[in-house]
């Protein structure tokens, strides 16, 4: 585990930090390669590198093997252009890499043993975890040199990045696609066969490194929403929702965390409107005194993106405890994750874990609505669908993919309230939290939100 020493290394500041109720001072040192802030220590670019590629090098010697053997796959294509990378490449390549620089092609061929070997055909060649096959000529002898290969290794079955149903796995373009049927040897056509299977398998697992610095990237995420909603950022009757959102987006990218979404912020209070069938109720504007605040952030680092949601209370003047109604709101949804979560099950799929969820709530009396998803390389990543906020039906396609171990959700969705506070008005609880299946059990990789954030 060595990889990750710089990463655990992190973990154990970001502790500390949190211990001295974020006194530490934000701090960057060239020698150590990170930047330390009251919420947690990030690297800085050039040191992610090594825990990166160290990541991939176990994912490649550990993972792959397994899931292309799953996958009943000999062989395994991975094609791509400059400026037309397949949504896979950046998972499969070592950094720094901005790009398949021209075209490139990586061939992951099973042995007999059940091992893969690892192959490059490139006009640049990677170096390790790759061995160059071909390297240095023109775009003919290069699809000539793929054409010679694939003859010479002889595989029965050869997967490509085509896909109907999944996006992630539709990475071939039609252009390449074409190049690839010209070059194969006289009948291999034949031998083409999708490998959305291994793509959504290999997206969709996490490697013991991955787990291992999964709950420090989720901790950096629910961090700096905690400073957010904080009298530290907002002044009732003066801050705007949009001003908490930009605070949030610029705190990410001053530690060098890039967002894959803008941050929503957004408002519920009494004598607004949020009607039981409206999916999602919230207003922007000025945050006033007796407001309630929810946000949405998700951000990526490692490799490894988030998808958080929470909420926060504005205390009104000489207020001491957030009301009753909201706090039993509030627990109302962690209810609602209890039961999502308890119904999963390996080899269930989403649409199954979906209906027996609303059955449960439906019983117990929650006005709930369930649209959990899968993350990892991608915020919204492959796996089974449990729910869309626009369908709480079970529905073809991705909501039929089974649940596997080691893999990693955003646990999402929302029940709605009424409040005795607001004379019977409902408020919308919206919740999101990131978290791992081990296969038995849901683990929150770095807890959830069952306490009020507090604005005083």
């Amino acid at each position: 585990m060595n990889l990750l020493r710089a990463v655990l290394t992190a973990s154990v500041l970001l502790a500390g930090c949190l211990a001295a109720a974020h006194s530490c001072a934000q701090s960057s040192s060239p020698s150590q390669g990170r930047i330390v802030d009251s919420v947690g220590a990030v690297l800085a670019p050039r040191d992610r590198v090594a825990p990166e590629n160290g990541m991939l090098q176990e994912r490649l010697d550990a993972l792959l093997p397994q899931l292309m053997k799953e996958a009943e796959l000999d062989l395994w294509l991975v094609i791509a252009r400059e400026y037309a990378e397949d949504p896979v490449y950046f998972t499969l390549v070592p950094q720094p890499s901005h790009s398949a620089r021209r075209t490139t092609m990586l061939i992951f061929d099973r042995q007999a043993d059940g091992s893969v070997k690892r192959l490059s055909i490139n006009r640049y060649p990677f170096g390790a975890p790759y061995e160059s096959a071909w390297s240095g000529g023109d775009l003919d002898a290069q699809w000539k040199a793929l054409g010679e290969l694939i003859a010479k290794r002889d595989p029965r079955r050869i997967g490509i990045n085509v896909s109907k149903q999944w996006p992630v796995a539709d990475g071939l373009t039609h252009g390449l696609h074409q190049q690839l049927l010209a070059a194969l040897p006289p009948g291999y056509e034949t031998r083409l066969v999708p490998a959305e299977h291994l793509v959504v398998r290999w997206l969709e697992t996490r490697s013991a490194s991955e787990r291992a610095a999964y709950p420090h990237v989720v901790g950096l995420a629910r961090g700096v929403i905690a400073e957010a909603f904080s009298a530290q950022v907002i002044t009732p009757g003066v801050t705007h929702t949009d001003d908490v959102a930009w605070y949030i987006r610029q705190r990410f990218e001053a530690l060098g965390l890039p967002i894959w979404f803008m941050p929503d912020v957004n408002f519920q209070r009494a004598g607004g409107k949020c009607a039981v069938d409206a999916p999602f109720c919230g207003e922007e504007g000025v945050i006033q005194p007796g407001d309630v605040l929810h946000t949405d952030v998700g951000i990526c680092y490692l490799k490894l993106c988030t998808d958080t949601q929470e909420m926060a209370y504005v205390a009104r003047v000489g207020e001491r405890d957030v009301p009753p109604g909201l706090q039993q709101a509030l627990a109302t949804g962690n209810r609602w994750q209890d039961l999502l979560t308890a119904n999963f099950r390996t080899g269930l799929t989403g649409n199954q874990i979906l209906v027996a969820t609303r059955r449960q709530t439906q019983a117990a009396g929650i006005l709930a609505s369930t649209y959990s998803h899968p993350v990892g390389f991608f915020g919204h990543a492959p796996g089974p669908a449990i729910g869309m906020w626009d369908n709480q039906e079970a529905s073809p396609g991705q909501g039929d993919w089974p649940l596997h171990a080691m893999t990693v959700y955003a646990i999402e969705g929302n029940i709605k309230a009424a409040l005795p506070e607001w004379n019977g008005q409902h408020v919308q609880i919206k919740l999101e939290q990131t978290a791992l299946f081990d296969g038995e059990r849901v683990h929150y990789l770095a807890g959830r939100q069952t306490q009020w954030h507090v604005v005083r």
